[in-house]
C-alpha cells in the first residue's frame, strides 16, 4: 500500500492594485529602472555560496543589487513585444523585483512567504498611448493571510509600504 500525499487547500483573497497615472508609459517605465537595482536569482545565490559572513553578504547585496528604492529586478518579462502577433498594440512588461534582505523578514517567520517573494507588477500603456497603469497584487495580501503570525504580518505590511513608495515615486506626475 502507498502512503498518499496530504493535500491541503485554504482559500484567501489578493488585493489587486492599479495604480494610473497620465505619465507616459517610457517615463515610468525609465523611474522604475532609475529607482531599482537589476540582477539575476542565480547572481543573489552565487554571492550567498561564496565564503563570506552574513554581514558580509548583506554589505555586497546592497552594493552590488540594491537600487535606491530598496529593490532590484530580477526578471522583465516584455508582454508586447509577443502580443501584437495576436492583434493586441500596447505595450506591457511585466517585472519580477524584490530583494532577498527584505524577503528573509518574512521568510524566517514563514518558509512559504517565499512563494510570493519575490514581487511582481505589470505596466501597461494605457489605449491610445496616452499615460499607463502599474497593476500588482498586495504583497501582504498574499503572505499573510490570516492573523495567526503577527511578526509576519509585520514584515509584510513593511513590504508592501516600500513597494507602494516605489510605485508612487515612478508613477507620480
Amino acid at each position: 500500500m502507498k502512503n498518499e500525499p496530504k493535500v491541503t487547500e485554504r482559500s484567501f483573497a489578493g488585493v489587486r492594485v492599479e495604480v494610473a497615472t497620465t505619465a507616459s508609459f517610457d517615463t515610468v517605465l525609465s523611474r522604475l529602472r532609475d529607482l531599482t537595482g537589476q540582477v539575476t536569482v542565480s547572481g543573489v545565490v552565487d554571492l550567498a555560496k561564496t565564503d563570506i559572513s552574513e554581514a558580509e553578504y548583506v554589505k555586497e547585496v546592497e552594493r552590488k543589487f540594491v537600487g535606491s528604492s530598496g529593490f532590484m529586478v530580477f526578471s522583465a518579462i516584455d508582454h508586447g513585444g509577443w502580443i501584437a502577433k495576436f492583434g493586441i498594440k500596447r505595450r506591457t512588461i511585466r517585472w519580477i523585483l524584490g530583494n532577498p534582505l527584505i524577503a528573509i523578514t518574512m521568510i524566517r517567520h514563514d518558509l512559504t512567504a517565499g512563494l510570493f517573494a519575490p514581487v511582481e507588477l505589470l505596466l501597461t500603456e494605457c489605449a491610445g498611448g496616452e499615460g499607463c497603469a502599474v497593476t500588482y497584487v498586495r504583497p501582504s495580501s498574499l503572505i499573510s493571510i490570516d492573523d495567526a503570525n503577527p511578526d509576519l504580518k509585520e514584515a509584510a505590511l513593511k513590504l508592501d509600504a516600500k513597494f507602494d513608495a516605489l510605485i508612487l515615486n515612478a508613477t507620480t506626475v
